[in-house]
């Protein structure tokens, strides 16, 4: 049996998400995906929510602002305050019992954590997301690639969705439900879905931010 699970995404309860709770539980029901991680910015509070209503088809994940780019923890049990250094935040994560997941490596418009930072943090890198369905035309996914290849990390590809219309686009096809003990392995021992996100979704970010301005989502 093969299981579908997606490490990167974004509620409404991010400043630029719109994943309705809703949408969430329909996309897992539908069998489009059979695990989501919930990485809100700098917020656990939805996943944790859905993961008490959905068990451990939902894992809890945040999207951290470090000051030297975003990370992304995974299996975490509260949330991690943002502004702290890549290495601060890393083992914060690790601290937690969580997993330290590297969200579009070497990418400059969304944040992501430079060569010079990852050398430093080498060590404390679980996962590299070597491909993200949002990067078609910005994305550094060679670059993560022969980053994670050079210095034997686990791999990941994900959506990055920021609205339900991302969803079931970019993947890793795992042998089992995972915890925090078991996913680098079944990663390491699964594959990757690689497909570009619909161009539409990538307005998503953008639109959301405007709905934010009107609507207070909780």
């Amino acid at each position: 049996m093969s299981y579908r699970i997606d490490l990167h995404t974004h509620s409404i309860i991010s400043q630029d998400g719109g994943i309705s709770r809703d949408q969430y539980a329909n996309l897992l029901e539908k069998g489009i995906l059979d695990v989501i991680a919930i990485t809100d910015h700098n917020e656990t509070k939805l996943a944790i929510e859905m993961e008490k209503k959905l068990g451990d088809k939902i894992i809890v994940g945040e999207e951290i602002s470090t000051k030297e780019g975003e990370m992304i923890g995974l299996f975490l049990e509260k949330t991690i305050p943002g502004n702290l250094s890549a290495l601060e935040t890393a083992k914060l994560i690790h601290e937690q019992g969580g997993v330290v997941y590297i969200p579009h490596p070497f990418e400059t418009s969304r944040q992501g954590l430079q060569i010079d930072v990852l050398a430093t943090i080498l060590s404390d890198i679980d996962i590299i997301e070597v491909f993200n369905a949002r990067g078609k035309w910005r994305g550094r996914s060679s670059q993560a690639l022969a980053f994670a290849q050079k210095n034997n990390k686990t791999m990941a590809a994900a959506s990055d969705s920021h609205c339900h219309m991302g969803m079931g686009s970019s993947y890793n096809i795992i042998s089992e439900v995972p915890t925090n003990k078991t996913l680098i392995n079944l990663l390491a021992k699964g594959e990757l879905q690689k497909r570009f996100a619909p161009a539409f979704s990538y307005l998503c970010p953008a639109i959301n931010r405007m709905k934010h301005k009107f609507f207070n989502y909780v």
